[in-house]
């Protein structure tokens, strides 16, 4: 019969280490002492009756099914959808583990009951037999002891009877099991579970505890400071685990890992109770930056399914910093909008916007989504992927048909055409809207009809139609992507593992159209040159003067290639002179002159001093008026610096035949080489002094008349 919780405690006092285990656990004190505590932990004393309820419900509508011939155990009617009882999601967790462990061991079980004879009974209804075989799994873990009672929970009748019954067989039953160990030879009944079932429960039970930190109430720093004081220790990566420690996610920044045995232990934690560490699947995290990734500034997202409010939460956390509304679609009922809102306000979201249509419901020209350019697509799929099938579904609303699926290792061929075809329907509902830029798909199947071929048939039907640009696939970007994943083309693929659960991730861009790719500078140099901008002046910015290069002018004018003297008479047009630019031919014959001239001049090769750029005047851009060709400004030569393409003219430099007087008389003599100087001379520094103490006179002027010089 059921003890009290003081006969429970005596009952414990003499269990072997099947029934409890000790852990130690260093606790780190604000001086930085460390000291040892032992922490013991007892195994589960039994659960409230509304867990048992809620369990039984659940196994009701996945047990497995057998032939009619082979039927020995009848479990009722299951054509009606179960209504569980919510307290919270741990009693939630609880009971789909619950039924989870019944359908897994349901054959044995089942035999358990048959060979004990305590199956059938006319005293308990076929309705009653799942309570019986979810039940009869508790009463073997607790190694047939009596339940603790709460005394604060109100009994459930059918429960109690049930107990009463299975307690009162408890010794016939013990042996029954017993009996079926030693038929499979096994040493616990792990060991009966088919070998498939076996490697997915080693996997899910080493799989790291995705958490992410939510930055509405707590930051990355205060979360490591915390967790310190706690005795976590930080390390590298996942394989460095090692008891009480935890690591950064390789792809989102605000994501930890933690190891798979401290999942009780962090849950009781302050900071998983004050929602400022929340615990999903890393799944949902990838979606959630990548869509992040997208927006800009002032941007909305759509979420098409209302799902799960902790990607929702998780989202707003990201766009904290910015104005972003989060339009949530599909929340039908005003208590289910009730509900999201308090979890939201727990979590101090405030950016969220619930609709209540579903997303293919809602127009693509709607006027409330019209600055939406996100599309985060969460939709349903099998779920084969997910290393924690019963965390998947109480997180993420899923269906409890998943933890069926999960055990049998497969989906039925009706049941996948059936998802593919509503996810391929969101997907083309998606790319309708007008105003979207980006539509993020992610599953967490292992299916390709659910993954690419999905993706790659609503790319082929262009169902946005000829009027707007078509969408691409474009790599995925996340936070803190430092090693992603390799992935087939341009998909983000994670197969599951120890390490990771399964994923697919795809990211469709709409593809910009050929006015998106000139930029403003581009635009408005075409309007200038089609002469729109009338006499508006346009000063150019500090950031585009350090990118070209600054034109001075003075007396001489040096340059890679030698001394280039210019006329003052007219306005020259700097060509640019970067790598991989081409000069233009009358530019390039000029400067190849003048390379020949300091040659034949070789002490015009001294370099002369430049004007610093900061003494040049800021130059200003100004349309040309019809009249401004060919007037001379003599000195005052401003530079063009509009970009605009160069008409190229040939100019004729007539050779200027200078005088040197030399030192043994006064006879002047005259160069055999040519030379080409300014309009004003030397600039009234007096000519350059050739070698031997020869003085140059100034040279002869020489004015090149041209209609439309440089233009």
């Amino acid at each position: 019969m059921p003890g009290s919780k003081s006969n429970l405690v005596s009952l414990h006092e003499g269990v072997t280490n099947d029934t409890s285990y000790l852990r130690e656990k260093k606790i780190s004190d604000e001086k930085g002492s460390v000291e040892k505590r032992t922490m013991t932990l007892i195994e589960k004393n039994g659960y409230h009756d509304s867990v048992y309820i809620n369990a039984a419900k659940i196994f009701q509508g996945i047990h497995t099914k057998k032939l009619k011939d082979r039927i020995l155990v009848r479990y009722g009617d299951d054509s009606v959808s179960p209504m569980l009882t919510v307290k919270n999601q741990s009693f939630l967790r609880i009971s789909y583990e619950l039924a989870f462990n019944a359908l897994k061991y349901q054959d044995l079980l089942e035999e358990v009951l048959l060979d004990s004879c305590v199956y059938p009974c006319h005293s308990i209804p076929e309705e009653l037999t799942s309570l019986l075989v979810v039940m009869l799994y508790d009463l073997q873990e607790r190694k047939f002891q009596a339940r603790e009672i709460f005394d604060e929970e109100e009994p459930v009748a059918e429960v109690r009877k049930i107990e009463h019954y299975l307690y009162s067989f408890k010794t016939k039953l013990a042996a029954a099991l017993a009996r079926c160990r030693i038929k499979h030879d096994a040493l616990s009944i792990e060991y009966t579970l088919p070998e498939a079932i076996q490697k997915q429960v080693q996997r899910a039970s080493a799989l790291p505890l995705c958490v992410w930190i939510n930055t509405f109430k707590i930051s990355l720093q205060d979360v490591f400071g915390d967790l310190k004081k706690k005795g976590f220790t930080r390390v590298e990566s996942v394989s460095d685990f090692n008891r009480y420690t935890y690591c950064m996610d390789q792809h989102c920044n605000d994501v930890l890992l933690f190891p798979s045995f401290l999942k009780e232990e962090l849950l009781n934690l302050d900071l998983f109770a004050d929602c400022k560490l929340l615990l999903q699947d890393k799944s949902r995290s990838l979606a959630v930056h990548s869509a992040r990734a997208l927006l800009n500034v002032g941007d909305d997202v759509i979420v098409a399914q209302a799902g799960s409010h902790l990607t929702i939460a998780h989202m707003s956390a990201l766009t904290i910093h910015s104005t972003t509304r989060i339009f949530v679609c599909g929340v039908k009922s005003s208590g289910k909008a009730a509900e999201l809102k308090n979890l939201f306000g727990q979590m101090g979201c405030k950016n969220i916007q619930l609709i209540d249509e579903d997303f293919t419901e809602i127009e693509p020209t709607d006027s409330r989504l019209q600055n939406a350019k996100v599309v985060l697509l969460l939709p349903e799929c099998s779920g084969l992927g997910v290393g924690n099938p019963v965390d998947f579904i109480v997180n993420e609303q899923g269906d409890a048909g998943l933890l069926r699926d999960v055990f049998q290792g497969s989906v039925s061929q009706d049941k996948l055409n059936a998802l593919a075809e509503r996810q391929l329907r969101d997907l083309m509902h998606a790319m309708k809207f007008t105003k979207v830029q980006a539509i993020v798909y992610c599953t967490c199947s292992v299916y390709p009809e659910e993954n690419e071929l999905v993706v790659k048939k609503a790319l082929e039907s262009r169902v946005e139609g000829n009027k707007l640009q078509p969408y691409r696939l474009i790599p995925p970007v996340f936070s803190a992507c430092s090693n992603p994943e390799a992935s087939t083309e341009t998909f983000f693929k994670m197969e599951p593992s120890e390490t990771s659960s399964g994923c697919f991730l795809a990211v469709l861009e709409r593809e910009k159209g050929s006015s998106d790719n000139v930029s403003a500078k581009d635009i408005l140099a075409r309007a200038a040159s089609k002469g729109l901008l009338g006499d508006l002046l346009v000063e150019e910015s500090k950031e585009e003067e350090k990118k070209q290069p600054k034109v001075t002018q003075c007396s001489s004018d040096i340059t890679a290639g030698g001394t280039k003297p210019k006329t003052a008479e007219h306005r020259q047009a700097v060509p640019n002179t970067k790598a991989g630019v081409p000069l233009p031919k009358a530019v390039s014959n000029v400067q190849q002159k003048t390379v020949n001239l300091s040659k034949s001049l070789p002490w015009l090769k001294k370099p002369h001093k430049l004007v610093p750029t900061s003494a040049v005047p800021r130059v200003w851009k100004r349309r040309a008026g019809p009249g401004s060709a060919g007037r001379a400004r003599g000195g005052q030569a401003q530079v063009e610096r509009r970009r605009l393409a160069l008409k190229t003219v040939d100019i004729i430099l007539p050779p200027v035949t200078p005088t040197y007087v030399s030192q043994q008389g006064n006879q002047p003599r005259t160069s055999a080489q040519p030379c080409c100087a300014g309009a004003k001379g030397w600039g009234g520094r007096g000519p350059p002094q050739p070698p031997g103490g020869r003085t140059l006179a100034p040279p002869l002027t020489t004015v090149v008349e041209h209609p439309r010089p440089w233009l």
